[in-house]
């Protein structure tokens, strides 16, 4: 006998169901295709490590959802979809990286013999799972139908989390101020960067109490010295060194949730224009929290940030956020609002932001970071609890 494993409440699936569908009615989409492993798992519960193939739910307004993917993988379906065992379906084998067919042939055949061969069908077009040869193909399948992009419009219906939801990402953030602590205690000269982060991964899997540690959308980040300009850097076999700072950026994650968190650690006694950024940056933060508040925009977050840096003569041409939630890899934003002085989205009670003002400078870099969720009343709650702060070891 199958035993389910559903992360939410049945409750809490049709809520994000219903909110979908009627995203997919103010754009006439009749039927919608999501292959963003994110929002397959958000409308269903499915998680596996599948996205390399193509798979995918379709959500009808009229019935419930169905999972498609490659036939091993309707397996894992099974075990973590809240849809019947009948709302699951595959395709063979012989569709898996074959140059004679190609895996959107059958997903076609389900959509003609379901009606919409002819219908308006959402697609998430700019998405780094859905292909443009699997756009080409589902077009010459269906020549007849309406192919329209709806990138982002399950996104869009995730900004706003659930109780359900903000209890998962407060057990990350506990993971996230462990992982933190103990790059704090192990961070010494000599210590090799690939030993470092094996301890980490360990902090990051072990968890702490009743929350386990999921894998991260992002892996570590910890680049050193001149190369912490670079933010995106991972790591290697090199020693950290006195004199030089390293910034560490890291989430702790439960089941799928996220809680991104960043500090910088300086081995040795910081030069003065380290200590000088440092203060700007945590008075940027701290006006920016005090700006993220219900009825204020995303913009003001980044113009409250942007004033103390400014007046210290530090430039940086980044947005300085983002929403994060459930995600899997490559990256653990959700892309839909940017902290950014141009973006005039407006801040909700229960959205949930990376505020990340990284400073990237052309040989040195820090990151001072808070993940935070927009209460009813008054500034943003920091879900993780450490200093905001340069972290210093003599």
């Amino acid at each position: 006998m199958i035993v389910k494993r559903l992360p939410f409440s049945q409750d809490e699936f049709f809520r994000r169901l219903a909110k979908t569908r009627a995203a997919m009615e103010k754009k006439g989409i009749d039927v919608l295709f999501v292959e963003d492993p994110s929002n397959m798992a958000w409308l269903t519960g499915y998680d596996g490590w599948s996205f390399y193939v193509h798979q995918g739910v379709i959500v009808f307004h009229d019935e419930d959802p169905i999972w498609w993917g490659r036939r091993q993988d309707a397996n894992g379906a099974y075990r973590t979809v809240w849809m019947a065992d009948d709302r699951v379906t595959f395709y063979a084998d012989n569709y898996v990286q074959s140059t004679e067919r190609h895996p959107m042939q059958a997903l076609a055949a389900i959509l003609r013999d379901k009606g919409y061969g002819n219908r308006r069908i959402g697609l998430e077009l700019e998405n780094y799972y859905f292909s443009a040869k699997a756009y080409l193909t589902l077009r010459e399948e269906l020549p007849d139908a309406d192919l329209v992009d709806a990138t982002a419009l399950v996104n869009w219906q995730r900004n706003v989390k659930s109780g359900e939801e903000i209890a998962f990402m407060r057990k990350a953030a506990r993971i996230s101020e462990k992982i933190v602590d103990g790059i704090a205690e192990r961070m010494r000269p000599g210590l090799k960067k690939n030993e470092l982060v094996a301890d980490i991964l360990g902090d990051a899997v072990r968890g702490t109490g009743d929350a386990w540690g999921d894998y991260a959308a992002i892996v570590p980040l910890l680049p050193s010295g001149s190369d912490a300009a670079a933010p995106h850097l991972t790591w290697d076999d090199r020693e950290t060194e006195t004199g030089t700072a390293t910034f560490f950026e890291i989430a702790g994650c439960y089941r799928r949730y996220h809680a991104p968190f960043c500090r910088t650690v300086f081995l040795g006694k910081p030069p003065a224009f380290l200590l000088e950024a440092e203060k700007a940056l945590v008075e940027g933060l701290e006006a920016g929290l005090e700006a993220a508040r219900a009825g204020n925009r995303a913009c003001d977050i980044a113009k409250a940030l942007a004033a103390p840096l400014e007046r210290a003569g530090i430039e940086r041409g980044a947005r300085c956020g983002y929403p994060v939630g459930l995600s899997y890899p490559p990256d653990w934003g959700e892309r839909t609002i940017s902290l950014r002085e141009e973006d005039q989205s407006v801040l909700e009670p229960g959205m949930t932001f990376h505020f990340m003002p990284g400073l990237w400078m052309q040989d040195w870099g820090m990151e001072i970071t808070e993940t935070i969720l927009i209460r009813e009343n008054g500034a943003a709650e920091c879900l993780c609890n450490r200093p905001r702060k340069l972290i210093v070891k003599d």
